[in-house]
């Protein structure tokens, strides 16, 4: 019998360290790869799939972005993805399709949400991925296609997915909550964010640029899939797409170490392989001392991979031009720097580095590197930021950087 899943006991983890891991990162993985297989059949669904769902790595976009893209509403870009996801579950129970170790998606995806698993234990697995990944704008859609890629049946994965919703609006209501008691959380937010100051690249330029007075984000301030709340230090609503997004908003609003701040102070576009893009920072917030930063909310586990270094080498470049400072934070006490200082067996160092000297990587290359060594996820993003290497998704590829040109 379906239970009812209690939403209110759980809370977002105050540090992602702990639940990013290979195993999340396969469920992506394979995530992607069947948004790849999709496109050879249906080219027209994969951009879609991909910028909605955020299967490269980057954020996932908002039905009103994607409406703004294709010149459609709201309505008919949840049309076609509710469509394209329909397409893509059929494909995934295909029984010619495998992976690793000749495992089916159903296989990947069940041994992690398990068929016979509680309401509430799936529940608090998919809130803590949502938080650990920042896609809450799009939390229920990926719990429900998780769950029916694990083999749920379609009432149930609604359900399940329902409770994440419920949960989501609870820690944005609890949010509300804390701002109202902002003199005894001061202390607290100062303290959290001080260590990161450490971690800013500041600029070599002595007086920053003023900061912008709006959002440069403005197709979808009212989407209904963002929160909103008050803010007493620039006295207006902020929205916000994440509860990651929502805990830098909150500790920077009761810091007495910050003057003020404006979110997505810019549209910054960048260059991949397929084109151009364009991304929004998060946030650009002056000091009480006067220095200024940029910062962008990138979750942990991506800071590593190709697309989400070429937009930060982007958005260095603009706040260091403009004077300000610039800063990944990643709902971790581990910053990029400290990922790049650490420590990793050398003999694990030198095994990855053999590997990617001989050609690209592929996932199961790398899987059965991990079958045969203690090689941890924060390890292998410690060794790709080190070595500067190529990391994409959909499919895995890691690959050594181009030889510098002479």
């Amino acid at each position: 019998m379906p239970e009812s899943a209690d939403v209110e006991d759980d809370t977002a983890p105050l540090d992602v360290r702990a639940d990013i891991s290979f195993e999340l990162e396969e469920v992506n993985e394979v995530l992607a790869e069947l948004v790849a297989l999709l496109a050879e059949r249906r080219p027209k669904t994969r951009d879609l799939l991909t910028v909605r769902l955020g299967v490269s790595g980057e954020r996932p976009e908002t039905l009103a972005r994607l409406g703004a893209r294709y010149d459609i509403s709201r309505d008919r870009v949840r049309q076609l993805h509710t469509k394209a996801v329909g397409q893509l579950i059929r494909l995934a129970q295909q029984n010619e399709l495998t992976w690793q170790g000749g495992r089916g998606a159903e296989e990947i995806f069940a041994a992690r949400y398990p068929l016979d698993a509680r309401d509430r234990q799936l529940v608090r697995a998919l809130l803590v991925e949502t938080y650990a990944t920042d896609s809450d704008i799009v939390a229920t859609e990926l719990s429900h296609l998780k769950l029916r890629l694990a083999g749920h049946d379609a009432e149930d994965a609604k359900r399940v997915a329902g409770f994440v919703a419920q949960r989501i609006a609870a820690w944005q209501k609890k949010t509300n909550r804390r701002l109202a008691k902002l003199l005894d959380a001061e202390p607290r937010a100062s303290s959290q964010l001080d260590p990161w100051l450490s971690q800013v690249e500041w600029s070599p330029t002595a007086h920053p640029a003023p900061l912008p007075t709006s959002s440069a984000r403005t197709v979808d301030s009212d989407d209904d899939a963002r929160g909103r709340f008050y803010l007493d230090k620039v006295g207006r609503d902020v929205p916000f797409d994440s509860g990651m997004e929502a805990r830098l908003l909150w500790i920077l609003n009761a810091s007495s170490l910050v003057d003020t701040f404006q979110e997505h102070p810019c549209a910054l576009e960048y260059t991949l392989d397929d084109g151009a893009h364009l991304g929004y920072p998060s946030i650009v917030a002056r000091l009480a001392d006067g220095r200024v930063v940029l910062i962008d909310v990138q979750p942990l586990g991506h800071v590593a991979f190709h697309v989400n270094r070429v937009r930060a080498d982007a958005a260095r470049a603009f706040a260091h031009d403009r004077g300000w400072g610039w800063l990944i934070w990643t709902g971790s006490a581990l910053g990029v720097t400290d990922l790049g200082n650490r420590a990793v067996d050398p003999n694990l160092e030198r095994a990855l580095s053999e590997l990617v000297a001989r050609g690209p990587v592929s996932w199961q290359t790398l899987r059965g590197l991990r079958a045969d060594t203690e090689l941890t996820l924060l390890d292998f993003l410690a060794l790709v930021l080190r070595h500067e290497w190529r990391w994409d998704r959909g499919p895995f590829r890691l690959s050594a950087p181009p030889s510098p040109q002479r």
